[in-house]
């Protein structure tokens, strides 16, 4: 579909909500640190340390081709995909989610004390985390964790049945230079700087998430390591160019986005077009487009992958 297609049924979806966004439009304030009922928590040893891990759905299912894996990105943790989950295991799929090393429950994961966090450290978790279970596998990976996913998908191809990127950096390079409220000033101020305005906006709720989502984002806090916060923030200054590379894949790929990302929505056109990927833009969501926007989200997914709902 081309992009003034999509435009046309985005305006139109805009006039007539579909079912997947009047769903989306009704979900209440809740309490994010409560994971779906059945959800298993484990600890994954990967070769950066003990990962905090949850599971969800009937394990009988997970096979190749159903198992689906969900990448938090930076501040973020595997409870940003509680709403998603179930969708996903309703329609057939067995589904994971880890936190980053460094970050929340994950905190104590990561390189020695003098040593920086770095994209191998978190390629390498990743691939890890992939080879512990059947593989191809469907692995959505959001904001930085869409860069990292992006390299595991080219050093490991044939663990990945399809990519999913939710709100990642549609540039190379300096990735800060197109985000909405930093800009071009972003080559002035130094990484740990950028870690601090990007903690400062979620603690202060300049997002204007709910009462229940706000103390989860602020809890998080307590347990990330502020040291790997600084890193990703200089590795997303230096995002590797990989759009030749992720072109040539032949793995099924979709950029999905919220109107309001980070990122103005031309330049994630740019990036579908440049790697080849589906573009789904929602009207409604913002950066965190898996809390708000998941039934939306699943179903786009559902055409990605091959739907499984209903078999």
């Amino acid at each position: 579909m081309s992009v003034s297609a999509r435009r046309r049924d985005a305006r139109r979806e805009m006039a007539q909500p579909s079912q997947s966004a009047v769903l989306d439009g009704a979900i209440p304030d809740m309490d994010w640190t409560v994971l779906p009922l059945g959800t298993q928590p484990f600890r994954f040893s990967a070769p950066s340390g003990s990962l905090a891990a949850i599971a969800l759905g009937d394990v009988a299912l997970d096979a190749a081709g159903t198992r689906v894996v969900l990448v938090p990105g930076a501040t973020g943790s595997k409870e940003d995909f509680t709403l998603l989950m179930p969708l996903l295991v309703a329609a057939g799929y067995f589904v994971e989610s880890f936190d980053l090393a460094g970050q929340y429950e994950s905190s104590a994961a990561g390189p020695v004390a003098g040593v920086r966090y770095t994209y191998e450290l978190f390629v390498a978790d990743l691939i890890a985390f992939l080879e512990a279970g059947p593989t191809p596998a469907h692995v959505f990976g959001h904001s930085f964790a869409g860069i990292v996913a992006e390299l595991a998908l080219l050093e490991r191809p044939d663990l990945f049945a399809s990519l999913t990127l939710l709100g990642a950096p549609p540039q190379p390079g300096q990735a800060f230079r197109g985000v909405r409220w930093i800009g071009r000033l972003s080559y002035l101020i130094r990484p740990r700087m950028i870690a601090g305005l990007l903690i400062w906006g979620i603690v202060t709720n300049r997002g204007r998430a709910d009462p229940g989502r706000l103390a989860l984002l602020r809890l998080r806090f307590d347990y990330t390591s502020r040291r790997s916060v600084d890193d990703i923030m200089d590795l997303m200054k230096h995002v590797p160019d990989l759009d030749s590379r992720l072109a040539d894949s032949p793995v099924p790929m979709l950029v999905a986005v919220g109107r309001n990302d980070l990122w103005p929505i031309p330049l994630h056109e740019s990036f579908a077009v440049r790697i080849g990927a589906a573009l789904e833009v929602y009207p409604d969501g913002g950066h965190s487009i898996g809390e708000t926007v998941p039934h939306q989200l699943a179903r786009d997914f559902f055409t990605l992958a091959g739907s499984r709902a209903g078999r």
